[in-house]
């Protein structure tokens, strides 16, 4: 993204700077070891605060870098890069993509600090559609990060939950945290405890701030606090136990529909035992772990729906599917469909952020 060179001011002091260094520029903003030399009215065209800080007198005596004035920003250097290759150059997030999440951070601090407000709304709406409030929005989510061939690969589209949880919490955007909570509560806990792999940064070294995004660090890996672990993996526990009372309740010994077309023929024993073959698949991939869903109720939910009009399963000769009845699928895809409204609204109490007035096994 950018070149470096140094400057030795007249005084001595040497600093990095980068491309944001225009020959028409008239301020020099001084970030750390880095210097941008911009222009003042782009800033103050964008953020009152920057007007401010402009407009505040400064020495007679003051020393000039590259014949301007300058004054100091107390932020990172990679971060006041990326606001102004986005006040430059424009901010664009055409799709998700995890790699853009460095820069997607760093603008929303700096937008949010210095009160710009068109690129705070923008890296906003981003981060709310990668991280919905509803279930509607969650289920676009988790297709997009299925490619064609089906496969689950979020990783490739999203940021490690792990990231979004502390940005969240760093820049009070708590309406991200429950989603970001339930996506890493699906990972196993070893690999919850061991914490995420920061992004790779496209800029080049020197710009780049080893103590950004992390709260604890082990082996160049971001990891929770120890009690944030506790949460995680508590709420991951109540999940199972949600999916666990589910299976015993809407699954084990499940009537059939009052419609049962298969009534008459031993108490509609065909949906029965495909009632039961669906809740020993369920149990057999509990979580979705054989489509890379380590305990996701809402996913394995919608597993179990599938199921009624999957043709692929076998009876030992051929591929065949359940000879479930409609009426017996229509009830069961409405309790299905119930069971994940309601796990979606559980989600903030099982990992601490609201109270639950109603037990969850109850609400089944």
């Amino acid at each position: 993204m950018a070149s470096i060179t140094t400057f030795k001011t007249a005084s001595g002091k040497e600093y990095t700077r980068s491309d944001f260094w225009f020959a028409d520029g008239n301020i020099v903003l001084v970030v750390r070891h880095a210097i941008f030399k911009v222009h003042r009215g782009q800033l103050e065209r964008h953020s009152d605060i920057f007007r401010d800080l402009f407009s505040i007198p400064q020495p007679e005596e003051q020393d000039m870098i590259d014949g301007c004035p300058w004054i100091e920003l107390h932020d990172t250097p990679s971060d006041v890069l990326y606001l102004l290759t986005a006040l430059y150059d424009g901010l664009y997030f055409a799709k998700s993509n995890a790699l853009t999440f460095p820069a997607l951070a760093g603008v929303l601090r700096l937008s949010n600090k210095y009160l710009i407000d068109h690129l705070r709304r923008r890296c906003l709406i981003r981060l709310r559609t990668d991280w919905p409030a509803t279930l509607a929005g969650w289920d676009v989510r988790e297709k997009q990060a299925t490619d064609p061939a089906g496969r689950y690969i979020p990783r490739d589209s999203f940021p490690h939950p792990i990231l979004v949880i502390q940005l969240a919490q760093e820049l009070n955007l708590s309406d991200l945290i429950p989603a970001a909570l339930y996506d890493l509560s699906r990972y196993g806990p070893r690999k919850i405890v061991a914490g995420a792999v920061p992004p790779t940064s496209l800029l080049p070294a020197v710009f780049a701030d080893p103590s950004e995004a992390k709260s604890e660090e082990e082996n160049g890996r971001v990891v929770l606090p120890r009690q944030e672990l506790y949460t995680v993996l508590s709420g991951r526990e109540s999940g199972q136990r949600y999916l666990a009372t589910f299976v015993e309740k809407e699954l084990s010994a499940r009537p059939v529909s009052a419609n049962c077309a298969n009534k008459a023929n031993e108490n509609g024993r065909v949906c029965r035992e495909s009632f039961y073959f669906i809740m020993l698949n369920v149990m057999r991939s509990v979580g979705g772990i054989a489509s890379g869903r380590d305990a996701d109720p809402l996913f394995t939910l919608v597993q179990a729906v599938d199921m009624l009009s999957r043709t692929d399963f076998s009876d030992g000769v051929k591929q065949c599917g359940l000879k479930i009845c409609a009426s017996c699928k229509a009830d069961f895809t409405q309790t299905a469909s119930k069971a994940r409204e309601d796990v979606w609204e559980q989600i903030p109490v099982w990992f601490g952020l609201k109270n639950s007035v109603t037990m969850v096994s109850k609400s089944l």
